[in-house]
């Protein structure tokens, strides 16, 4: 039986584009959204030789019309999905005070609604009504940096944001789970290889409902 598409919001050159290659070497039709449509469009073709439906679609995270329709769009084009993993984030230095309130807004918009926008369009469309919403998460969630205030926010956001929404959908066979990744991804260290990481998203999916959590923490 044909598998699910897997709608990847937030595709660049770490662990963006291995979930995509791990997605479809997997055997899922594969959505990538992200801003850069030339590096998307390199990107699908660089996977056109998993022998899966590989797309880019262009997308700002920041418009919620907007990353609806393209979900939609992506949805109409590649067949019901089976996985949203939602990547998205700026990775900035700011401080907790000073700054512009619009870049604020902007930043927390990409690193926290965008998900809640993403899971909200996805999963009505989820595939028999089952499936996974993975959101990738943060160290800086359990150990915030005044260094990196909007991050931290950001990244203490998604992971309640994954931990509510487990909550609100246990039993209905969706597997709700952020990965609190907490350390350099492609630092050099085995287990934050992004396809080490990629791998662990696939795996998160392909788990018994039995050992659904809310969080898998790799430190």
């Amino acid at each position: 039986m044909a598998l699910g598409t897997a709608i990847v919001v937030g595709v660049g050159p770490g662990l963006g584009v291995a979930l995509a290659r791990t997605f479809a070497g997997a055997g899922h039709p594969v959505a990538m959204l992200s801003r850069d449509k030339s590096r998307l469009d390199a990107y699908a073709a660089e996977l056109a030789s998993t022998g899966q439906e590989v797309r880019g679609y262009p997308s700002d995270v920041t418009d919620p019309d907007g990353l609806r329709a393209t979900l939609r769009t992506a949805i109409t084009e590649l067949g019901a999905p089976d996985v949203l993993v939602y990547n998205a984030a700026v990775v900035r230095k700011d401080a907790p005070i000073g700054g512009d309130d619009k870049d604020w807004a902007d930043v927390l918009a990409v690193n926290v609604l965008g998900a809640r926008v993403a899971a909200d369009a996805v999963l009505p469309a989820l595939r028999d009504g089952r499936g996974s919403l993975l959101f990738s998460g943060g160290g800086l969630a359990h150990s915030p940096s005044a260094e990196f205030a909007s991050l931290s926010i950001g990244k203490a956001g998604i992971r309640t944001y994954a931990q509510v929404l487990h909550e609100k959908l246990a039993g209905t066979g969706v597997h709700v789970t952020s990965v609190t990744i907490a350390g350099a991804i492609g630092g050099g260290e085995e287990r934050f290889d992004p396809a080490v990481l990629a791998q662990a998203y696939l795996d998160l999916h392909n788990q018994p409902e039995t050992e659904w959590q809310h969080e898998l923490l790799r430190d």
